[in-house]
């Protein structure tokens, strides 16, 4: 039999982890906030100076090539990755983990773990994180899988399902937390192409219903259908921040409009 890696390492990854330290400041205004961002790897600067905000009820589209720092940015936001420099979160220390919980994130490779079945997996967080008991955690999972069209896969594991069945599973994995906030990196990027639009539907929805979302993606439609600002990232910097119909049709850098030209 494999042995699978405990839980709580798991955890880290998949429900976000513990949060890194971050300095005061921002507007109350903002459900997430950065000002002055700066993050470096070794001796490449991966986050230059970035100040983003999102205000409830917001839909954010951030386009950009790859290594322009819209995944890094996202982490910091989620307070994955530690900053050298900048402000993040507008609260102290010993609050952070409390509204840690308040962020959901869903990633590339969808993080779900293999040992569990789909139902399991949105259960985790609620037992192991909010300690429900599992009959109520049982109820809240299986409600929300439904809402993801997946009420009839709740004991699939994960390798009995497809990318985008998978990937929905952890949108329900993030969104039965309840949080304030959905940060999406590029949740589409690992789907096969006839796979995708099940994925955006549902985030589409979300979007509808009013959700906050800050979405990392390459998908050009769904950011002009769904995002109030469509923003623009290069080489660490954010260089475009506008509505769909100006980003797309007036685009003020060159460097956007290059862009959009290669990925239309």
């Amino acid at each position: 039999m494999t042995q699978q890696p405990p839980v709580g390492h798991l955890l880290d990854e998949a429900l976000l982890g513990e949060p890194v330290a971050s300095t005061a400041g921002g507007a109350d205004e903002f459900v997430l906030e950065a000002v002055g961002l700066h993050k470096r790897y070794g001796h490449n600067e991966v986050l230059r100076g970035v100040t983003f905000g999102v205000q409830r009820g917001d839909v954010k589209a951030v386009l950009g090539p790859s290594g322009s720092g819209k995944s890094t940015m996202l982490r910091c936001l989620a307070l994955l990755e530690p900053v050298e420099s900048g402000e993040l979160v507008p609260l102290p220390e010993r609050v952070l983990a409390r509204e840690r919980r308040e962020i959901g994130m869903v990633f590339q490779r969808f993080n779900l773990f293999p040992h569990l079945t789909a139902l399991g997996n949105v259960m985790i967080g609620l037992t192991e994180v909010r300690d429900r008991d599992r009959k109520e955690a049982r109820t809240i999972a299986q409600s929300m899988l439904a809402r993801v069209g997946l009420a009839e896969r709740e004991r699939f594991f994960p390798s009995e399902l497809s990318g985008g069945q998978q990937q929905r599973v952890a949108i329900a994995r993030a969104l039965v937390m309840n949080p304030k906030v959905m940060l999406f990196d590029e949740p589409t990027s690992a789907l096969d192409p006839e796979l995708v639009g099940e994925v955006l539907a549902v985030m589409e929805e979300l979007a509808r219903e009013g959700m906050t979302m800050v979405v990392v993606t390459h998908e050009v439609g769904f950011a002009k259908r769904v995002a109030d600002r469509v923003i623009m990232m290069d080489a660490g910097s954010i260089i475009e921040d506008a509505p769909p119909d100006e980003f797309f049709g007036n685009p003020r850098q060159e460097r956007t409009r290059k862009f959009l030209e290669a990925v239309d």
